[in-house]
């Protein structure tokens, strides 16, 4: 038996089946049929939502932009052909390296 997916892993699945879907059925699909620079835009939009809540220091409105940021990261990611697994794979290559060092190694 397998260990259960965690839910940004079931999101992942859920926006990669909903790829090439119908727009009137679906949100994603919709997003999604509309292009990469459009789910980019949408993603920018609910960063600064997540930003603004983050200031205002309302837990329970900036626990909803978290996850409108992450259900919006996925999906601009799913237009471009990036997966959860290959954000997963480069967080790994990170793990164990100092941020400080990440960042000097690619010149920031």
């Amino acid at each position: 038996m397998s260990a259960p997916q965690s839910a940004i892993a079931r999101l992942a699945a859920t926006i990669a089946a909903r790829q090439g879907g119908d727009p009137d059925e679906s949100w994603t699909a919709r997003l999604l049929a509309k292009g990469p620079e459009k789910c980019a835009e949408k993603f920018g939009e609910e960063a600064i939502e997540a930003v603004i809540e983050a200031v205002r220091g309302d837990r329970a409105r900036l626990t909803a932009e978290a996850a409108d940021v992450l259900y919006h990261l996925l999906v601009m990611c799913a237009a471009r052909g990036v997966s959860l697994a290959d954000i997963e794979a480069e967080l790994a290559r990170r793990e164990g390296r100092s941020g400080l060092t990440e960042k000097a190694a690619r010149g920031e």
